[in-house]
């Protein structure tokens, strides 16, 4: 999807319901859209803050302004995306609030992203583990560890609403990227069916609109990633190909800066037929078993 033109609401106040105000980072690129939402969840009295995005101050300025005299009990992360969690340890020094949610986590290349290579400053406080729940007045949210686009990744359920708020996992506006290593497609179709399998109202992704149709969403990406796989089966079965030969049939038309996160997707899905007995390899060919 085309990001949509200016103007953008970069560091305006929204509120798309009543314990959910979001702002919006300067950071935009072909892989943040418009740029990191970061979310305030609660009330006049405590928020929690969901993915505080880059260390970049008119963010900061903006997100302090949103928050007012609030308390904010926690900073929470979905992942470690340096688009994601670099304004954790600024925004905990301004108001003292824990830093909750993901694991920490650092790998030397991060692929493609050079726009996004993992947050090495990040430290929690304290690790959600699926299931657990932070509460505030009014308000409580539940991690639902969602590995795949990184193994440290988890969505945050809103439970007074129904609403899911999911990071980087599931966006309206494009398939999320899986770069190996740590980005793993067996894990990232796994937490796609997990989501399926619950009843969430709406989607609040870091990147994009609110996906009003969560399930059907949802179904139509394993879907899409199936055909990616029979894609990938049938043209190895035409022929032994390496992965530089598999993206331009792939992704006809795509946008030169994005070629070479298309070919880690399709690294991920080679990995994942691989470790399922489907295709096999040597040395950078691939072929179909």
């Amino acid at each position: 999807m085309a990001i949509p033109p200016k103007p953008w609401p970069t560091g305006m106040v929204e509120q798309p319901e009543p314990l959910v105000r979001r702002v919006l980072a300067p950071n935009p690129s072909p892989y943040t859209y418009t740029g990191t939402q970061t979310y305030l969840v609660g009330n006049a009295g405590q928020l929690a803050v969901i993915d505080p995005g880059p260390d970049d101050a008119d963010h900061l300025a903006a997100l302090e302004a949103a928050i007012g005299g609030a308390q904010v009990t926690a900073i929470m992360c979905t992942h470690t995306h340096r688009d994601h969690s670099p304004a954790a340890v600024p925004l905990a020094q301004r108001t003292g609030a824990p830093v909750v949610g993901c694991a920490p986590l650092v790998l030397p290349d991060d692929g493609p992203r050079a726009d996004a290579p993992f947050d090495r400053t990040y430290a929690p406080d304290r690790v959600l583990e699926d299931g657990e729940s932070m509460t505030g007045r009014g308000w409580t949210l539940t991690a639902v560890a969602t590995p795949g686009h990184t193994s440290n990744h988890l969505c945050f359920a809103l439970e007074e609403s129904g609403a899911l708020f999911t990071g980087d996992h599931v966006m309206g506006w494009s398939t999320s990227v899986v770069v190996p290593p740590d980005g793993n497609m067996t894990d990232y179709m796994a937490s796609l069916a997990k989501l399926y399998d619950r009843e969430d109202r709406i989607y609040y992704a870091a990147h994009g609109a609110p996906i009003e149709n969560p399930r059907q969403l949802v179904r139509g990406m394993i879907g899409h990633r199936r055909q990616r796989e029979n894609q990938i089966r049938r043209l190895l079965g035409e022929q032994a190909q390496a992965i530089e030969d598999l993206v331009p049939q792939m992704y006809k038309g795509l946008d030169e800066r994005l070629i070479g996160a298309a070919g880690m997707s399709v690294k991920a899905h080679l990995i994942d037929l691989e470790q399922r007995g489907m295709v096999s390899r040597s040395g950078e060919i691939w072929t179909v078993n």
